[in-house]
């Protein structure tokens, strides 16, 4: 098939590549002429395991290429897919305004059948106004070309979304149209000869599954970090509970981990979008309110923990931390637990040395020209001179360190883990002061007053 995607952001990219290796000719719009150039010549913008070397493949085959130029891309593509960004407006409902320049876009040159995909995450009723936007630009020209809107969201986890893509656990295809409806599934045909994971419905019900999915998952974090929080002072296990619960195959243990809040593209801003949808129509998700509030709280549970532990007044202190993405895998920072975390140490008076496998330069962009921070090639070389390490991102490479190592760089023996990476025992075996999220916390063998030294490093 002749696919147009438009939008070379991440779901952009992952859509068109994945689309590109079953055979499909696909060309991917964007109005970022240095971002198309860039990609033309193979180059990716973003980190995603596996989407570069699928990005190359598929150009050297002849089947993908990219473009800025949107006449050539609405007259290439039956099939258009709208992949652009939805961000949170000030009020927390999504802004449509790129959605609907795509629509319009698209209208300016249509003069036969399309199929118009809103691939990207938009809050019910959207499809209504892609269709107005379109039909817009086609009475302004007099044109009477028809055209179909469906909804087809997402459900791609960055750091697995190649995976996802070819192996979708569900379809979800909305539309009213049944001619639309036989060409989405001709598309994804390919992907679900073993098992038809298609799930047809109508436009507004595919545009509340999105955000109903996003949302279900974002309650279940923030009802796991309630907990914890609630395990600590009851002397309780978070991650006992998690495994009690999660033996129930009505809960299942996705989605079960406690730690210092989600963040990311997705989740946030979702579950923000749905709740102002909610109160339009009057029926507000008080719900999503507490979870949104939860999550927010969450953030600030490391430094909580660091000031209770060293004191509010952090200057003289340095800390190294691990781990700047909001989830292994990817470079995004978005909403990412770590920005709040830095912050908050800088703001304090302490000084940071930070390590994430990917994400490095796009943090070093965020904090430009802050004084007191630094970024390391190594995660070892964060630890040196340091007060305490703090662990906010659960990177494999984090998971089995060498521990004696991890003593003799720090100044003091002292882990803050938000992802709950060790176990307390065996911390309380090295001689480290462990502070994990919901479980025991392995005390000082001296009184703070001595743990901590003036040790700030100026950068």
């Amino acid at each position: 098939m002749r696919i147009t995607v438009i939008g070379s952001g991440y779901v952009g990219l992952v859509t068109g590549a994945c689309l590109a290796e079953y055979g499909n000719q696909v060309v991917c719009l964007d109005l970022d002429a240095e971002k198309v150039a860039q990609l033309q010549q193979g180059n990716v913008h973003i980190y995603e395991p596996g989407l570069e070397e699928l990005i190359r493949r598929n150009m050297q085959a002849g089947r993908l290429h990219f473009t800025a130029d949107i006449g050539a891309s609405v007259a290439h593509g039956t099939i258009q897919f709208i992949a652009v960004g939805t961000p949170a407006d000030e009020d927390g409902s999504a802004d449509l305004q790129y959605v609907l320049a795509a629509a319009s876009n698209i209208g300016r040159y249509l003069n036969e059948y399309k199929v118009i995909v809103n691939k990207s995450t938009v809050p019910v009723g959207t499809a209504d106004l892609v269709k107005q936007a379109v039909q817009a630009q086609l009475d302004l020209r007099q044109q009477r070309s028809s055209f179909s809107v469906v909804s087809n969201p997402e459900f791609l986890k960055e750091g697995a979304a190649v995976d996802d893509f070819m192996r979708p656990d569900r379809i979800v295809i909305g539309t009213e149209d049944e001619t639309a409806k036989d060409l989405m599934q001709a598309i994804y045909a390919p992907l679900v000869r073993n098992h038809d994971r298609i799930l047809s419905m109508d436009l507004r019900s595919a545009e509340l599954t999105k955000y109903a999915a996003n949302a279900m998952l974002a309650t279940r974090i923030s009802f796991m970090n309630e907990l914890a929080n609630l395990s600590e002072v009851l002397g309780a296990d978070i991650e006992l509970v998690r495994k009690g619960i999660g033996s129930d195959p009505r809960i299942g243990y996705h989605f079960l981990y406690p730690g210092v809040g989600y963040g990311g593209s997705c989740f946030p801003k979702d579950v923000q979008a749905l709740q102002q949808t909610a109160m339009q129509f009057g029926e507000p998700l008080k719900i999503l309110q507490a979870v949104h509030d939860v999550n927010r709280l969450q953030k600030n549970i490391l430094l909580n923990k660091i000031m209770a532990h060293f004191g509010s007044d952090l200057r003289g202190l340095h800390f190294a931390v691990w781990g700047l993405a909001f989830k292994p895998d990817t470079d995004d920072l978005r909403e990412a637990p770590s920005l709040v975390l830095i912050e908050g140490l800088l703001a304090c008076g302490a000084t940071v040395a930070a390590h994430d496998p990917v994400a490095n330069d796009k943090a070093a962009q965020y904090f430009a020209g802050r004084a007191g921070l630094q970024f390391t090639e190594l995660p070892m070389q964060a630890l040196e001179q340091a007060n305490a390490l703090v662990i906010v991102t659960e990177w494999k490479a984090f998971r089995s360190p060498d521990f004696a190592s991890i003593k003799k760089s720090l100044r003091s023996a002292i882990i803050f883990d938000g992802r709950n990476l060790y176990e307390p025992k065996r911390m309380k075996a090295e001689e480290i002061s462990y502070y994990p999220i919901g479980r025991e916390q392995i005390l000082p063998h001296s009184s703070p007053a001595l743990v901590v030294q003036s040790t700030a490093v100026a950068y």
